[in-house]
């Protein structure tokens, strides 16, 4: 839907977003090459692996503890709370963790090209040496 100026999507209009496990995805407005939404994982739940194709994310928490694993085999991550700011680039495999003490909420601007979410089994492990 076009409009001709600003307009409110109230937080009750958002539509059941991509699936993934353990995830609930809120879609406020979806085109092409963006998505907008608000993503509410329950307390102690690791969602499941995934990337968003050429899309890059930008992640602002707006509730709870998240921790997002990434990296060969999933052994890095990075950990943001209330009021933090995360940048999640294109491609990379990933899943979002909160802590057993609430749930975590957050709002996603998602910018880029191909799909939204590709729900993969996981991050590939480290290649052997030489």
């Amino acid at each position: 839907m076009e409009h001709a100026g600003p307009y409110v999507i109230r937080a009750d209009e958002g539509e059941a977003g991509p699936l993934t496990s353990g995830m609930d995805r809120r879609t406020l407005m979806e085109r092409p090459d963006a998505w907008v939404g608000v993503v509410r994982t329950e307390a102690g739940v690791a969602g499941g692996w995934h990337h968003h194709a050429d899309h890059d994310s930008y992640i602002f928490v707006l509730e709870g503890a998240l921790t997002i694993d990434f990296g060969p085999g999933g052994r890095e991550s990075v950990v943001a709370g209330p009021g933090d700011f995360i940048f999640n680039p294109a491609g990379i495999v990933h899943r979002e963790r909160t802590s057993a003490d609430g749930p975590g909420r957050v709002f996603v601007v998602r910018v880029g090209g191909g799909p939204h979410i590709v729900n993969v089994e996981g991050p590939e492990a480290e290649a052997p040496p030489g």
